[in-house]
């Protein structure tokens, strides 16, 4: 909408595969059909990033890069994020919490798992290897498989996730073993949440903010305009929901 009401249209690069997004994105960069460019992932040494930089195409990315020279970017405070949910549920008097996130070779799966691990070191729980997860996409069914997997070992009393898609999953799992008193919190607050049975407490980031910062900066990289500002971070909230009571 931001970009609309300032003339724009703007292309939103996404895939789970990086080399047909990198595909994808040399398609239309070559054709000359878009002005910029917002990137959904930020990946390490990714190869997207590296190629836009070479072509000087005009791009921004919603995520924390790899390095920040020359780069437009909009994020949450994802660290803080999930240090704020594990905090939540420590002082609801979960000890056991396990922990399900996405692939590891994103910025934001690390930075909400290095958030889950400070909290759990600042109330001096230890960490626990048999409830940690890493699953290949964010899905339902790798969701699902995490859980399975961390349930063959233990049962914890919590499950954090880095993605709703994931707690669904998590959920699935829980209900085909009749587990109906463990705590679960799911991450980004999707239209679905509050849909589920229980409905799944989750972190909102403010998708709205994020797009709309991610085209000012955008727009104001194609229009020349001298700006200050090379990246913004956009608040997040804990919206509580049946599944934590």
């Amino acid at each position: 909408v931001y970009a609309q009401k300032r003339g724009y249209y703007i292309m939103y690069a996404f895939s789970e595969n990086e080399e047909k997004e990198l595909e994808f994105i040399k398609h239309y960069v070559r054709s000359k059909l878009v002005d910029g460019t917002i990137l959904l992932t930020s990946r390490q040494n990714d190869k997207c990033i590296s190629y836009l930089k070479t072509t000087k195409h005009p791009f921004v990315l919603i995520g924390r890069p790899e390095d920040a020279e020359g780069t437009l970017w909009v994020d949450n405070d994802n660290f803080q994020a999930m240090y704020n949910v594990v905090d939540y549920l420590i002082k609801k008097g979960h000890k056991s919490i396990a922990f399900v996130g996405g692939p590891m070779n994103l910025y934001v799966t690390r930075d909400r798992f290095d958030g889950y691990r400070k909290a759990l070191k600042t109330h001096a729980i230890g960490e626990n290897e048999k409830i940690v997860k890493f699953a290949a996409h964010f899905s339902r069914q790798c969701g699902y498989a995490a859980m399975k997997d961390i349930l063959e070992s233990e049962v914890p009393s919590a499950v954090v996730t880095t993605d709703d898609l994931l707690a669904f999953g998590v959920t699935d799992a829980l209900h085909e073993r009749n587990i109906n008193n463990i705590a679960v919190v799911g991450f980004n607050n999707t239209y679905l949440a509050e849909y589920q049975v229980p409905p799944l407490t989750s972190v909102d980031i403010n998708a709205q903010e994020l797009g709309k910062y991610a085209a000012k900066l955008l727009i104001d990289k194609l229009e020349q305009e001298d700006t200050l500002h090379t990246h913004y971070i956009v608040d997040t909230k804990l919206v509580e929901r049946d599944s934590t009571i």
